[in-house]
Formats: structure tokens, sequence, C-alpha cells
């Protein structure tokens, strides 16, 4: 299943807009704070499909039967782009347990490349909800080969992806994976360069938080 938050008009739209107008996109800053409002929001979307329990709470006027999440999710992150769209889950699921993981693309001389998964760093997953952060879901590579490494350390009872912009291709090719996963998007795009560029996109998410980096 695939959720586009801009779909239906709200502010998030006005988010995703200024991240992909590059006049704006050259405040580091602005850009960061953008994709952490998409996590805010998806954030929100996600918590009306979780699992909640009651439980009196003791008010100074006496109690109140309040709902609240049966248990915290895991909010997974693939390093270094999606630590601003992970703030902005973390900013509402306070109390979550956390993982990161360091996965990129190894470019070849041909042109072409390799997912390198380098460092993981995450809690006990077993029956329980994760949620993986990722900014541009371009080919979907990176992704399905994070969530098959994350289910060799537990079962997950669900899977949403949280994504600011997301491809076709790579939701088609996440969904061939993982057809029980829910894709959280700010916005979808249709095209895909030969070298695995989202079009319009917005660019490199992660240079335009953080800065420029070597190609490995």
């Amino acid at each position: 299943m695939v959720i586009n938050l801009s779909r239906q008009y709200s502010l998030l739209s006005d988010w995703v807009s200024e991240l992909r107008d590059e006049k704006i996109q050259v405040d580091r800053m602005r850009f960061r704070r953008n994709l952490e409002r998409i996590g805010e929001a998806a954030a929100l979307e996600i918590s009306k499909h979780l699992e909640y329990v009651e439980k009196e709470i003791q008010t100074p006027l006496g109690i109140s039967v309040c709902n609240v999440l049966r248990e915290q999710p895991v909010l997974a992150t693939i390093l270094r782009a999606g630590l601003p769209l992970h703030q902005g889950l973390l900013n509402y699921f306070d109390r979550a347990d956390n993982a990161f993981i360091s996965a990129y693309r190894k470019h070849n001389k041909d042109g072409t490349f390799d997912i390198s998964l380098d460092y993981v760093s995450c809690p006990e997953l077993e029956g329980r909800v994760v949620i993986i952060s990722d900014p541009m879901l371009a080919t979907g590579s990176s992704l399905v080969k994070t969530i098959q490494f994350l289910r060799e350390e537990g079962h997950p009872s669900a899977i949403h992806v949280v994504a600011a912009i997301a491809c076709t291709v790579g939701i088609e090719y996440v969904h061939r994976s993982e057809p029980t996963a829910r894709i959280w998007c700010g916005a979808v795009d249709d095209e895909l360069t030969a070298k695995g560029f989202i079009v319009p996109g917005l660019g490199d998410a992660g240079d335009l938080c953080f800065g420029t980096k070597v190609q490995m």
C-alpha cells in the first residue's frame, strides 16, 4: 500500500515544494527542517494505524480513561540523509527505540552501482512495528536490502516506510519484496534516470542536508 500524503492538500505540499526548489535548497537548515516536518506529519498518520489500550490516568480532579499506544515502535533510518526525517518521527514517537543503518551506493566505473551496507545498530525487533525513514525512495534497492537485514534480526509485526519523495519504480520493487509494507511519502514521481535518480525529484538529499560528499 502506498499513501501519498500530498494527495490531499495540506501544509505538507508547501514543505515538499520547498524541498524541490533549488533557490530554497541552499538553506540547509530549512531543507533539514522541511524533512523533519514531513517526518512529523507521517508519524501522526501512522499513529492512526497502531494498536492502543485503555489506561486510567489520575488527574488533579479524578480519573480519566485514555487510549495510549500498546507498544512503542522501532524507528529505523538509513544514514546519512535519513537523519532529519528520522528526527521528525522521533519528535512524535519520542519514547521509541531506534535503529541506524549505513546503506549507500558504491559506484562502479561503468556507471552502475552496488548497495553497500557497512553498519547496523538495532534493538530487539521480534513482533514489533518498524518504521523506516529514507528521504528518497528511488530504485528501492537500498531499502529492500535494509529490510532484509532487519528481518534477520527479528520478525517485525508490521513495516512502514517513510519517504519525502518516492518513485513508482522503487515503490513497485519494494512491494515485490515486501508486499505488506506500507509506504508513506510526501510525493510520487514517475521518472527514474539510468543512474537511478528521481526526476523531477529534488537532487541529492544527503548533500543538501549536510554538504557534498566524496563519491566512493
